[in-house]
């Protein structure tokens, strides 16, 4: 094995330095790639697998620094280098040209004022010594490598124009341009819909086969991992607690760690009430030490077919909190300058449903699919174009702004990021208690004081945190402070649009049973908006199926993901990553 390797790093060790502390972000690691193999490397957000990334590119920016290791690559002519060895020059002949990189986010990866063909020409023509028409023919034959609609057009297209799989693909393109020995993909797909994922997945598998290329893939998400990997690296807090081959992980992972990321996602094949965590599989001590422990039995407790499906048909016997009835949402599309004809973009068309006390209605679709829309008009916060929205018996389409403010306390919406919704100028403990004032509830700011340290503790936070920033957060932790915004106004109906979407999966199943914990408290009624059917599908009594606006199916969320009727759902079913 040890002349097939084209990568091998040893006691590798990243610090990053500020005016307080040093911090070790990797510590210590040692592993190895194989010439063709993909190696999957595995762990929340903070574990060390992107600094490990950016550490092989020789890319950790000040003030982070690799403080020790070894990095032995073997180039196209078989010499062996040791890349922490080599001078900035040197290096620019290895990056992109023999080991490329794929980054998380291709928005801020890709530059806005220049098309993405002259990118993607730009990147090969530094490597490459050829003229401007010879790299425009190659970017071109990339594009349609990588599946892109119309390669041309996209040639002349700006980032902004594309949708997210289509950037992915632009980013594969330029990774691909000049053959690498090793492609690293950051988190590839984990903002993408599930089918746009699964084109990915295979899109990478395929040219990965095509080039005999190694590939370093990095996740959160060990059900992608089962679709792309041939061995697996867990990372924890820095260091690799666990390597093995792919089946090995699944079928039996030995690290208390490996056994809740396992967990953690949402099943398929039956139906829970709270998803299992890491903290039920191990607790750490001060030291920051750990012990496995064994996991309680009720996180596991199996739901009956029976029982569920009974305790949704009694919420639907109960009077609709929210009925829908014909709405639509078009936009209008001018076809030029002086033309008067107009074309329109129906985001939402022609939707009906009733919404009961108590439930959860799911709505999943691709992106695109007019969900989010939907969501915002049932809030008026876009106007729709037609149809009636009637809430608590209340046609919310015929108020105007001051007649809908007294109704906007009962309906509240949870965001897809955390981060944006938040002001970043404000405490969170002001963010929680502005809606309050702005309401007049509770009297006095003391009482608002003392209710947002209640909902503190019932989003699992600690009341120190009241005076703290958004940017002192986690992702998971920011989202919880969202939820706890929404709870302040004590509404009785709240639209979770993709808020779980973005979370490492391990957060997502802490939030996923808060919000599930929260709704058995105050009995709210949700509709929960998400792309990802497997998570929609354990949140929801019902479900609603969207595509291109309209509505494909709707029913019991388990009738729909065991017996799919529409060739749209069960495309979106067969793409869900379903582990080895």
């Amino acid at each position: 094995m040890q002349s097939e390797r084209i990568l091998e790093v040893n006691n590798l060790e990243v610090c990053f330095t500020s005016d307080e502390e040093a911090l070790t972000a990797v510590k210590n690691i040692s592993f190895h790639l194989n010439k063709g193999e993909t190696l999957g490397i595995v762990g929340e957000s903070g574990s060390g697998k992107s600094v490990t990334s950016l550490s092989i590119m020789r890319l950790i920016q000040q003030p982070g620094f690799i403080k020790n290791g070894e990095l032995l690559f073997r180039n196209k002519q078989q010499n062996e280098l040791n890349l922490l060895q080599l001078t900035e020059k040197q290096l620019q002949q290895i990056r992109g040209n023999e080991i490329a990189m794929i980054f998380q986010e291709p928005m801020t990866s890709l530059n806005p004022v220049y098309t993405c063909g002259a990118q993607v020409m730009e990147a090969i023509r530094l490597h490459k010594k050829i003229s401007r028409s010879e790299a425009k023919q190659q970017v071109i034959a990339l594009f349609e490598k990588v599946l892109l609609p119309q390669p041309e057009r996209m040639f002349n297209s700006y980032p902004h124009q594309l949708s997210g799989g289509q950037k992915q693909r632009v980013m594969i393109a330029m990774a691909m341009s000049c053959n690498p020995s090793i492609l690293i993909a950051d988190e590839p797909t984990t903002a993408l819909d599930v089918t746009v994922q699964s084109t990915i997945l295979e899109l990478l598998r395929n040219l990965q086969k095509e080039q005999n290329m190694s590939t370093i893939f990095i996740t959160h998400d060990l059900g992608v991992i089962a679709e792309i990997a041939d061995r697996v690296a867990v990372m924890y807090k820095g260091k690799i607690v666990e390597t093995a081959t792919v089946h090995d992980i699944f079928h039996s992972p030995q690290h208390p760690y490996t056994k809740g990321l396992l967990a953690c996602r949402p099943p398929l094949d039956k139906r829970i009430y709270r998803l299992p965590v890491i903290a039920d599989f191990m607790e750490e001590d001060a030291a920051g030490g750990w012990k496995e422990k064994l996991i309680q039995p009720e996180s596991y407790k199996v739901l009956e077919p029976n029982e569920w499906k009974k305790a949704s048909e009694e919420k639907q016997k109960l009077s609709p909190v929210l009925s829908l009835n014909g709405v639509c949402k078009w936009y209008p599309v001018h076809k030029g300058l002086f033309s008067s004809a107009k074309e329109f973009v129906k985001a939402v068309d022609d939707i009906s449903f009733d919404v009961y006390p108590g439930e959860t209605l799911g709505l999943v679709g691709e992106s695109g699919c007019g969900k989010t829309t939907l969501g915002r008009t049932i809030l008026q916060l876009i106007r729709p174009t037609s149809g009636t929205i009637s809430f608590e018996g209340n046609d919310l389409s015929k108020l105007d702004e001051k007649q809908l403010r007294p109704l906007r306390k009962n309906m509240q919406i949870i965001f897809q990021d955390p981060y944006s919704s938040l002001n970043p100028r404000m405490s969170i403990g002001d963010a929680i208690m502005e809606p309050m004032q702005v309401h007049n509830l509770h009297s006095t700011n003391q009482n608002r004081k003392a209710k947002v340290m209640e909902l503190l503790s019932k989003v699992q936070m600690k009341p120190e945190h009241f005076n703290r920033y958004p940017h002192e957060f986690s992702g998971g932790q920011r989202q919880r402070v969202c939820i706890a915004r929404a709870l302040a106004l004590e509404p009785r109906f709240i639209i979770c649009d993709e808020s779980v979407s973005a979370l490492d999966v391990s957060v997502q199943a802490q939030v996923l049973n808060l919000l599930k914990d929260l709704q058995k408290d105050f009995r709210f009624t949700y509709i929960f908006i998400s792309h990802d059917l497997s998570v929609v599908k354990f949140m929801s009594d019902r479900m609603i199926v969207m595509n291109k606006g309209k509505i494909e199916e709707m029913g019991l969320a388990d009738d729909i993901y065991y017996h799919p009727k529409s060739d749209y759902t069960k495309r979106l079913i067969a793409a869900i990553p379903k582990g080895v």
